[in-house]
């Protein structure tokens, strides 16, 4: 899978919510905020603030790569849990803009992002001018909400290399590209990371990577993880 190239010059991943609105929708929507840059590890949001703005996602083209950030939730024992990950032409903050509520969880960039940060009232005036646009996020968020059920699922139901081989093959088919050894994930994320997606401790996730590693599906690197057979992966991961 490789980005998309849109007439607007900005690389929008598939199935993310500017990849669903048409030319001149985009062309309205980052219109109404100037473009501002983010570095890997600055804080976009904070779980818990009572702001309302919404951010759109964009790649810096001297990145080389899709913009991501991950979206985590303190829980009530004092641990970090990681909800997802968000990559170029994805929005961010919509929840408490539509609802009024405070931030939901916390938005770390993991590479160089490219944020028009909207008010409340810009984005939702927006969405009310575009019915497309509505119908655009909804499509989103029900598939946010596919994704999570199907993790809860997976974790009654598999080993933790099987779910680790489900997730790596879910972030390959959504985000991820070729390379001279395989597939990329196209985001970077550490084995800590990879285990707060799929509800397992750093150790366990280690043990499932070097079985994966020896069966030949995917090698973790100090940049992240390729993977080497996706169809083997896919058949482990009981997705085939």
């Amino acid at each position: 899978m490789t980005l998309n190239r849109r007439d607007d010059g900005h690389d929008w991943q598939p199935q993310t919510f500017m990849a669903r609105l048409p030319e001149d929708a985009r062309r309205e929507l980052l219109a109404l905020a100037r473009p501002g840059r983010h570095d890997a590890g600055e804080l976009l949001m904070m779980q818990g603030d009572m702001t309302d703005h919404v951010l759109v996602l964009g790649s810096v083209r001297d990145a080389g790569s899709s913009a991501c950030a991950k979206i985590s939730s303190i829980l009530a024992d004092g641990t970090e849990g990681l909800l997802g990950i968000r990559v170029s032409g994805d929005v961010v903050g919509e929840t408490a803009a539509i609802r009024g509520t405070a931030r939901s969880a916390t938005v770390t960039c993991c590479s160089p992002v490219r944020v028009h940060a909207l008010t409340r009232d810009a984005f939702l005036g927006f969405l009310d001018r575009n019915p497309v646009a509505w119908r655009a996020l909804i499509c989103v968020a029900f598939g946010r909400l596919d994704v999570a059920n199907r993790r809860q699922l997976d974790f009654a139901a598999f080993s933790v290399a099987i779910r680790l081989a489900r997730v790596l093959v879910e972030l390959v088919e959504r985000h991820g590209f070729r390379s001279a050894n395989g597939h990329e994930l196209g985001v970077q994320l550490s084995q800590v990371e990879l285990g707060r997606l799929i509800g397992a401790r750093e150790d366990a996730v280690g043990r499932a990577m070097q079985q994966l590693k020896r069966d030949g599906l995917a090698v973790p690197h100090y940049c992240g993880t390729t993977v080497t057979d996706l169809d083997g992966l896919r058949g482990l991961a009981r997705l085939a």
